[in-house]
């Protein structure tokens, strides 16, 4: 049985790891800097940055999906920008990866906001084929840019 729900503050060391599988899956584990306690802080802190769905399968951690809200100046309208969606590979083309997105969907729609979007790697061309039989579609014309203010490691 398939279940998505809200995190809880008892979730964070699994989102942690999560987190690593997907940086691992993702190539990109020598960037994953964050610690359990930040992690903590920003998702369940008196201040939350981000929000985190767990999908479940028979009582077992399947998956993740991690988003946050912006806003649209040309919508007027608030939006979800999707960070992160995992699912373990054990669990892939069960549907947990459809049960998470939709869910994300059904959030952005209850609070009114005018899109949903994420990025994907450009070589995860299984990711992609997914997120168009959703009913996205790649954005062209943009060029992602980004400044990292994360201190280095020692």
């Amino acid at each position: 049985m398939l279940e998505v729900r809200e995190a809880r503050k008892s979730d964070t060391a699994v989102i942690h790891q999560l987190i690593g599988e997907l940086a691992d899956f993702e190539k990109l584990r020598d960037e994953v800097s964050g610690s359990l306690g930040d992690l903590e802080r920003h998702l369940f802190g008196a201040e939350a940055y981000a929000r985190v769905l767990v999908a479940e399968s028979d009582g077992q951690v399947a998956g993740f999906a991690l988003y946050f809200f912006n806003y649209s100046t040309f919508l007027c309208k608030p939006g979800i920008y999707l960070e992160d969606l995992f699912v373990r590979p054990q669990f892939r083309g069960a549907g947990v990866g459809r049960a998470l997105l939709e869910a994300v969907e059904q959030r952005a729609r209850d609070r009114g906001c005018g899109r949903l979007e994420w990025a994907v790697l450009d070589w995860n061309t299984r990711a992609m084929s997914f997120y168009e039989e959703f009913g996205a579609g790649p954005r062209g014309g943009w060029t992602v840019y980004r400044k990292s203010l994360a201190e280095p490691a020692p």
